[in-house]
């Protein structure tokens, strides 16, 4: 079983209770895709935290951003952005080469089997959102499609769910907080960790099994949601000048 997480957005706060949660579960790694920084107060730790735990870490937007020259980023988000920057720098932490060597290096895919892997999606694996109304939109679904081998997982947009390539999309809610995959080739926004989107201020994450110790067996899944001391993450937020309140303050309702 594997435990794959996204967009943590500096939420150490958030990051510990998955990672408590993750614990609890006979798993044999986690899998990070992306956007572990940006946004939050404590950038430097959750690099620490995916360096240490995580197996495969992807490239993600804002990681990218940190490195180099934001794109596309509003003034809040652009903001934040070289406020981690100055995190990632700070000459006076030993650990500081080592956080930006290990960001530099990480892929925008990996691909393994029938699963891929991607912060944003199949065919722009940084930074395309894919939101649950993409169903509507027929040709950008099938062009997407026809760039995963069978089953690929994202975030980016930090909102779960499951998409089929018959233009079909469901909420962890609707699904019962479990998929099994069948013959239909699926997309799985695993959600954020750190900022969560869908009106639910909880932490989210997806435990994965592949399917392959049992002989036919499919792969399936299950979405986790851990609560976490918001306000605190809030209120480390509030204490930073660079970062807009708003970003504290909307972890409170999930948006």
């Amino acid at each position: 079983m594997w435990a794959i997480i996204s967009d943590i957005h500096s939420n150490y706060d958030a990051l510990m209770a998955v990672d408590e949660d993750i614990r609890k579960h006979e798993v044999e790694g986690i899998i990070c895709l992306g956007d572990v920084v940006g946004y939050g107060p404590d950038p430097c730790p959750c690099v620490d935290y995916v360096m240490q735990r995580c197996e495969v870490v992807i490239l993600g937007n804002h990681d990218q951003g940190a490195l180099f020259d934001p794109e596309g980023f509003n003034n809040s988000a652009e903001r934040a952005i070289f406020w981690t920057r100055a995190q990632l720098e700070n000459a006076v932490d030993p650990n500081a080469e080592a956080r930006w060597e290990f960001l530099g290096d990480r892929p925008r895919r990996i691909e393994n089997g029938d699963f891929l892997f991607v912060h944003g999606s199949a065919r722009h694996p940084l930074n395309e959102y894919v939101f649950p109304e993409d169903i509507y939109n027929e040709r950008k679904m099938e062009r997407i499609f026809q760039m995963i081998p069978r089953y690929c997982f994202q975030g980016h947009t930090h909102v779960p769910g499951v998409f089929t390539e018959d233009l079909k999309f469901a909420t962890p809610a609707e699904l019962g907080y479990r998929f099994s995959f069948d013959d239909r080739k699926a997309m799985v926004n695993v959600g954020s960790v750190g900022q969560p989107r869908d009106g639910d201020s909880r932490a989210c994450y997806v435990l994965l099994d592949p399917g392959a110790g049992d002989e036919g067996a499919r792969p399936s899944l299950e979405y986790r949601r851990v609560a976490y001391d918001v306000e605190a993450a809030i209120r480390k937020i509030h204490a930073v000048p660079e970062l807009e309140r708003f970003l504290g303050d909307r972890l409170r309702d999930g948006r």
